[in-house]
């Protein structure tokens, strides 16, 4: 069993969280989705996560497509590209907060279903740090936009019959999931007056210094700005009912643009569902297509509104919105950015192979609890037939 490590970065830093979202849900929805449906399903969700690109391309054919050799010396390279890449040891960082809903409805079962198929077809022997939301982590954004993820509920406190007899409090029951990731050996990090978001992004940071290549397991699409050929995501796709890993040449196929731009352009075009608008609401034909055009040649947000100030840089509406709306646009940037520079530090211990002999123990007493057994003895016997060596991580 992994021992419980404190972290003790400034500002106050707890490593086990005093409050964790819980949910009085915890019946898991039957799948009575029919071989056929599930195949259409499969296809939709495709086209929509990325219109051009497959997810059940092996890493193999990525790798070839990516780094395929123009010349013999450039196959070469290309080789050695391939062996320093595998090389290198990952280390996935596990964004909790968002796992805990279904939709915008907290549900501890989502958790429980997505832990159990993270484990079971994702991540078995890599590192993994788990990291959940500070206390107060949102409001340094609400101060500089009230409507900051706004829409979102907070989890109940109510403990269902079941957990109440177990756990005397409420207190205690929060600490079900903790103690689950405990005797999973992974390692819990919660920074207060900062959101998982900007902790795992200074981990991140400090991961790749150390040689390590970085996965993180998240639906977040935030995470998509620190996309790069050593940083991926791994997304919990509902409909496929498996994790689908995102990697830099599927961002460049879905954008048509480089990672870099991707804060930029959320900038310009808002993020509905973090409650931040984009410049669409002050001029509505200012849209996508500009601001991609935009963006490829000025690079950056920043640059942009800069060469505005100055000069004329697009058509008449677009010119007036980047003058007029330029304070709207950096406030956004703000609110959206991932900040790099948390306090806190990646402990040499989290970064070795995870012990997960205990795995099937630990996971069949947290789902029973929940009265969600079924859901575990399912994943490690039927694990779902389209996974390839790219959703496994390879």
């Amino acid at each position: 069993m992994m021992e419980m490590v404190q972290v003790r970065p400034r500002p106050r830093v707890t490593l086990w969280p005093s409050s964790f979202p819980f949910s009085a849900s915890l019946k898991i929805r039957a799948d009575a989705t029919t071989a056929t449906t599930k195949a259409s399903k499969t296809r939709s969700i495709q086209a929509t996560l990325s219109p051009s690109v497959s997810f059940r391309r092996t890493a193999d054919e990525q790798s070839s497509s990516t780094d395929g050799p123009s010349s013999i010396g450039d196959g070469t390279r290309g080789v050695r590209k391939k062996k320093m890449k595998a090389s290198k040891k990952r280390v996935f960082f596990l964004d909790v907060n968002p796992l805990c809903y279904e939709g915008s409805t907290p549900s501890l079962h989502s958790f429980a279903r997505w832990i159990s198929l993270f484990f079971s077809q994702v991540s078995h022997s890599d590192p993994v740090v788990a990291v959940l939301d500070g206390e107060r982590g949102s409001e340094h954004r609400r101060r500089l936009l009230p409507s900051y993820k706004a829409q979102r509920r907070k989890f109940s406190r109510h403990v269902s019959p079941l957990l109440r007899s177990s756990w005397s409090s409420v207190e205690r029951s929060h600490q079900v999931v903790i103690n689950f990731l405990k005797e999973c050996n992974v390692p819990v990090i919660k920074v207060e007056d900062h959101e998982a978001d900007d902790v795992i992004a200074t981990l991140m940071e400090q991961a790749l210094q150390k040689g390590f290549r970085v996965v993180i397991a998240s639906p977040d699409k935030d995470f998509k700005q620190l996309i790069s050929e050593d940083v991926q995501i791994v997304m919990p796709v509902d409909e496929l009912h498996r994790w689908s890993f995102y990697t830099l040449k599927h961002y460049i196929e879905q954008y048509n643009c480089d990672p870099d731009s991707d804060l930029s352009l959320r900038c310009i075009l808002g993020d509905d569902v973090d409650g931040v608008p984009g410049i669409q609401h002050l001029v509505p034909a200012f849209g996508r297509k500009t601001a991609l055009k935009l963006l490829k040649k000025h690079g950056s947000l920043d640059n942009l509104l800069n060469a505005a100030a100055v000069r004329t840089v697009g058509k008449q509406y677009a010119q007036e919105a980047l003058t007029k709306y330029a304070n709207y646009l950096r406030r956004n940037y703000k609110v959206l950015a991932l900040r790099r520079d948390v306090n806190v530090f990646l402990r040499e211990e989290w970064l070795v192979e995870r012990n997960s002999a205990g795995d099937s123990r630990n996971l069949s007493t947290f789902l029973t609890l929940l009265g969600e057994a079924k859901l575990y003895r399912h994943n490690r016997h039927h694990p779902p037939k389209n996974l390839t060596s790219e959703d496994r991580g390879c």
